[in-house]
């Protein structure tokens, strides 16, 4: 019997956590779902990463409202996907800053990626009819974009491509705070349906040199430690690592697609096995990898149709 298409099974409700990780710094994160950041500033609040839908995006301002009754003044998206983006409307910001990759990346295939991902995951979109449509950014940036809020220096970097080409962190080297999005996990398995599997470990490796403290990564508890924000991104390098490092061996030796899965599930698990959505991951993660070991660099787009086709190949 075929599994459940990808984590449409997945129905249990997650407990939200707001938890303070220095003075005006928050990490709202939620039982391995995405996570979210706060930054509360002198006239304003930032959002980073925006929720998938304006309803679950209220409930992310019924956490702020308890410690804080200014607005919100930014939403900062670290990517395109759609699980991090579709709830931005419901903080009427003045601005919604990504980087110039993660614009292209709308552009190209925001439509797509939306319902495919409602498909994937549908608890995740709670509300989804209260979606707008697409979120717009207003304020795009190439490399860097640095705000001085309040005496505070807010840094807003796009440091190279790992979990899709456009992601961006935000890092207060004040408070050696770093809010990663996706590039970074906690005890859930990495998504690389869109990834540049070979860039990410680089890109990681500017990361740790920042030196951060205290890390909200994409899914996973608040770390706040140096050595715990550390060990985060060395195992996110550790995974994406070790998973190209199997699908290469599989595509040198003449593997079908299907056979690389396998054996690179077989690899994985004793490792990552009991991080979370490492079985709803696999599938995607494999594939793309495949598609890079054989040259194609730009990802290919993930549609719901194509999303069903390559399940029903490698879970059937």
């Amino acid at each position: 019997m075929s599994k459940a298409f990808a984590s449409q099974a997945d129905l249990a409700e997650k407990r939200a956590s707001f938890t303070q990780l220095a003075p005006g710094c928050y990490a709202y994160t939620t039982e391995g779902d995405p996570n979210a950041g706060v930054i509360i500033g002198p006239d304003g609040v930032m959002v980073i990463d925006a929720r998938a839908t304006p309803v679950l995006a209220e409930e992310l301002m019924a956490a702020i409202r308890t410690v804080t009754d200014l607005p919100v003044k930014y939403v900062v998206l670290t990517h395109y996907h759609a699980v991090r983006v579709m709830g931005a409307s419901a903080y009427q910001a003045e601005q919604i800053i990504c980087s110039q990759g993660t614009l292209d990346l709308i552009h190209e295939r925001g439509a797509e990626d939306f319902k495919s991902e409602v498909e994937r995951f549908p608890r995740l979109f709670n509300a989804v009819e209260t979606v707008p449509g697409l979120t717009w950014p207003t304020l795009v940036f190439e490399d860097s974009l640095t705000l001085f809020w309040g005496g505070r220096e807010v840094r807003i970097l796009h440091l190279g491509a790992g979990h899709t080409k456009g992601d961006s962190v935000v890092w207060l080297p004040g408070e050696r705070v770093l809010y990663s999005g996706d590039l970074v996990e906690w005890g859930a398995t990495p998504y690389c349906g869109d990834a540049h599997l070979e860039a990410w470990p680089h890109t990681l490796d500017r990361l740790l040199a920042l030196g951060p403290e205290k890390l909200v990564p994409g899914r996973g508890e608040a770390l706040t430690t140096a050595a715990d924000c550390q060990g985060a991104i060395e195992a996110t390098r550790a995974f994406v690592t070790d998973m190209l490092a199997a699908v290469r061996a599989g595509v040198a030796n003449g593997q079908t697609l299907n056979e690389v899965y396998r054996a690179t599930y077989q690899a994985l698990k004793p490792r990552y096995g009991d991080w979370v959505i490492f079985d709803h991951c696999l599938p995607f993660n494999v594939t793309r990898a495949v598609d890079e070991v054989q040259g194609i660099q730009h990802p290919r787009i993930w549609t719901a149709a194509r999303d069903k086709e390559m399940w029903a190949a490698l879970e059937g």
